[in-house]
């Protein structure tokens, strides 16, 4: 499953979302929420979460040509581990808080599929990192 292609749309999405919190939190946070008019706390916390995202968008884009390095995969589980943080995070906010802007469930949507792809982008990286060390001991037994 591409491991390349991911990290790049990872790149893109992350570090555009990111510069566009940093530059203009309001408008995500009310696309996402529906949330018209945010508290300056609120907006300083979405600058917060923009310089993540930047930083993540910017991460990604080096390795992508590392094909076989510890960094992709390390790189790879976060990006599983925000993607389905961010769609359990937007769901809970869309169904519990009845925060639902016009961005909500594709942002939903979108999180959800990085996801999957990037567990399988993963599954694959496991097996190929087994099938191309057979020989080392499981250093849990």
């Amino acid at each position: 499953m591409q491991r390349a292609f991911l990290l790049i749309a990872t790149a893109i999405i992350e570090a555009g979302i990111g510069l566009l919190l940093l530059v203009l939190p309001s408008a995500p946070i009310a696309m996402l929420l529906g949330i018209g008019s945010a508290a300056p706390e609120t907006l300083l916390v979405g600058r917060v979460a923009g310089a993540a995202l930047l930083a993540l968008g910017i991460a990604c884009w080096p390795v992508q040509g590392d094909r076989k390095g510890q960094a992709q995969l390390g790189l790879l589980i976060g990006i599983l581990i925000y993607d389905v943080t961010a769609a359990g995070l937007l769901t809970y906010a869309g169904l519990a808080l009845g925060m639902t802007g016009i961005a909500l469930w594709p942002a939903v949507a979108l999180h959800t599929a990085l996801a999957v792809w990037c567990a399988l982008c993963l599954r694959g990286a496991m097996t190929a990192q087994r099938a191309a060390n057979p020989n080392d001991v499981d250093r849990r037994t």
